[in-house]
């Protein structure tokens, strides 16, 4: 069962990753990138991230998300820079 119940109000728009934001791993999730939003990680698996073991964005994130000092919650979506698919922490979004 899905954790957030709702799509995320973003779902389906392009935002801006909030200036600090740094990606470690393949620099792709970073200030400034845009990003196009999908939906909430866990309605689109199913599952919580943490719980997508070998998953490579969940692995990606995990990363990023202890270099930037992220909460380990499931305030977590999924979207794409570009071509390859990412997850980011609601709070990396910029508000516009």
């Amino acid at each position: 069962m899905a954790l957030h119940p709702e799509a995320h109000p973003l779902a389906g728009q392009t935002v801006t990753i909030r200036e600090g934001v740094t990606d470690p791993a393949q620099g792709a999730v970073v200030g400034g990138a845009h990003y196009r939003l999908e939906d909430w990680w866990d309605r689109i698996t199913g599952k919580s991230w943490g719980d997508s073991r070998g998953n490579p964005a969940c692995l990606q994130y995990a990363m990023r998300a202890v270099a930037n000092g992220l909460f380990p919650d499931d305030e977590v979506v999924y979207g794409k820079v570009g071509a390859f698919g990412h997850l980011v922490h609601v709070s990396e979004i910029a508000e516009d």
